[in-house]
């Protein structure tokens, strides 16, 4: 019987970073060789660049790079076969690639056959498509190669198993949206019910930009059985055992994770996005408007997750429509987090613009322009810390706000990093309620009161907008699933409402053209997602 030890390295790569995923990729083959005992390590797709790497595939001196660091891994690493994905030129153009290496040598070459070109994905403008199956031996194993989108259509892995593989391996990077675990493995299922091999899935974790990769890699038997499965969200290296004889190979079965419950992924997925945006782009910390509010209640601890909560500061800025409790409740947060805290009014600012502008608002009565003062005086004070203490700025708009434009540009969007861009207002009651399961650290009133701006005297959001339960609905029919008014109305949607809430979302694209990335939780966010022209006669 033979035995073959597979190490997973769930790796967070960063992207262009070539000379430090280098340095990991080789210190992780070792460590799997030598701690794991293992005859194979796999690594994720596009590891040695990180993905996506975008237009850095059009640089030649990236793709030197690349080159340069493919040939130090094969210097340094020996006894232990890798699989790793990064980009190669070769004959007809750039290719997806999966190499096996095996002491110092290229033994095999896989070129991803199906390129993406859908929702965050733009492969197509840099690969061309590969066609040629590939099956390669390791240690009396054949085992075939593909790269992430070949499991979701029929023909990669099917060709393998009728190559002659025992055993195909998959290597991903695969982002997180709601739901992706349970998707992934049922589209899995659907290829080994016709191939009937074992396959090893390999996924990419850590942030980049508004992607967030959660990892979850798993072991999958010959009859669709999930018999191991990587945490999420977590970086590492995971054996994994299997044995073969004759012509059939079986994976020794281990713990296979539970897959993480919706509002736990998506706080996890939230708390790395922000983690790695912070970390990889090289901030020391952050800074935030603490309004006594939920949204950035929940940014906080986010926050303070992600990075600890000496790196964070939260500043209060009252006006004088703001209630003594919303100061209350953001300095109680803040001492039970162990959060630097401040209050800075903005009513001497806010005064200082009004004068300023008194001659040229004269006969004019107050309006939302007066709002949007305050929320721009706000931004200017935070943008000010930021610049001044090398803090990033966090902003705290939710999705249901960014899709109607229920925010001030130049004032509440101001900053660097949207952590609940892609977070539904009433998700964020969800996640809020998660995170006081672990420990209560949002005071019950931020969760409790109805949630206002605070921008005029007795400001609720439910003035401007409809109940977040109904706006919610909408919008997920709208922006997610690009249903018509005629079609939400006919799912018991009121039409007055409908066409009102659509009529917001398409007038405000320019506001989130200008709005900064934030992680994407959803199968459609703003952004790489949706792209919508600004100037746009369609209505529908």
């Amino acid at each position: 019987m033979t035995t073959l030890r597979i190490a997973l390295a769930q790796l967070n790569p960063t992207v262009g970073d070539i000379d430090g995923n280098a340095a990991k990729i080789v210190a992780w083959a070792l460590r799997a060789r030598d701690e794991l005992k293992a005859d194979l390590v796999v690594f994720p797709e596009l590891a040695l660049t990180g993905y996506p790497p975008e237009d850095l595939l059009l640089r030649p001196a990236f793709l030197d790079r690349t080159l340069a660091g493919l040939e130090e891994i094969k210097r340094q690493v020996r006894g232990i076969d890798v699989i790793l994905g990064y980009p190669r030129c070769a004959t007809g153009g750039l290719y997806n690639a999966a190499s096996l290496l095996r002491d110092g040598q290229i033994v095999a070459t896989y070129h991803k056959a199906h390129l993406p070109n859908y929702g965050v994905f733009d492969e197509r403008r840099y690969f061309v498509p590969g066609g040629e199956t590939c099956v390669v031996e390791v240690k009396g194993v054949p085992v075939g190669l593909t790269v992430c989108e070949d499991i979701w259509l029929p023909g990669p892995v099917e060709e393998a198993a009728a190559a002659g593989a025992q055993l195909v391996v998959n290597i991903n990077a695969s982002p997180f949206h709601l739901g992706k675990g349970d998707e992934r493995e049922g589209v899995l299922k659907q290829r080994i019910e016709a191939a009937r091999v074992p396959v090893v899935y390999v996924n990419q974790v850590g942030g980049q930009d508004e992607l967030v990769f959660d990892g979850h890699s798993f072991v999958m038997d010959a009859v669709g059985q999930v018999s191991q499965r990587a945490p999420g969200f977590e970086e590492g290296l995971y054996p994994a055992e299997f044995h073969g004889e004759g012509e059939a190979v079986w994976p020794v079965p281990q713990t296979a994770l539970p897959m993480t419950g919706d509002e736990e992924s998506v706080y996890r997925a939230l708390v790395l996005g922000v983690r790695d945006y912070i970390g990889k782009n090289g901030f020391p910390g952050v800074v935030l408007g603490l309004s006594g509010g939920i949204d950035s209640a929940l940014v906080l601890a986010i926050a303070v997750d992600a990075i600890g909560a000496a790196r964070c500061e939260a500043i209060s800025m009252p006006s004088r429509y703001t209630a003594d409790m919303s100061v209350e409740d953001a300095r109680l947060q803040a001492e039970i987090m162990g959060v630097p805290f401040c209050v800075i009014p903005i009513e001497p600012t806010f005064n200082a613009f009004i004068d300023s502008l008194k001659e040229e608002f004269a006969g004019l009565p107050p309006d939302v322009t007066e709002e949007n003062i305050q929320a721009r005086c706000r931004g200017v004070l935070l943008m000010a810390v930021s610049n001044k203490k090398r803090k990033m700025v966090l902003t705290t708009g939710n999705k249901s706000e960014t899709a109607v434009g229920y925010s001030t540009l130049y004032g509440d969007m101001a900053g660097g990093f949207d952590v609940l861009k892609d977070v539904p207002k009433t998700l964020v009651y969800r996640l809020a309620e998660y995170r006081n399961r672990i420990a209560p650290v949002i005071p019950r009133r931020v969760i409790e009161r109805a949630p206002s701006a605070e921008l005029a005297a007795g400001q609720r959001d439910s003035d401007s907008l409809p109940p977040y339960e109904v706006l919610d609905g909408i919008l997920e029919r709208y922006v997610e699933q690009d249903q018509s008014v005629d079609e939400i109305v006919a799912a018991g949607f009121e039409r007055a409402t409908v066409e009102r809430v659509a009529r917001l979302v398409d007038r405000n694209e320019y506001k989130r053209r200008q709005a900064p990335p934030g992680p994407r939780i959803t199968r459609r966010a703003f952004g790489r997602d949706r792209r919508y022209p600004i100037t746009n006669g369609f209505k529908g």
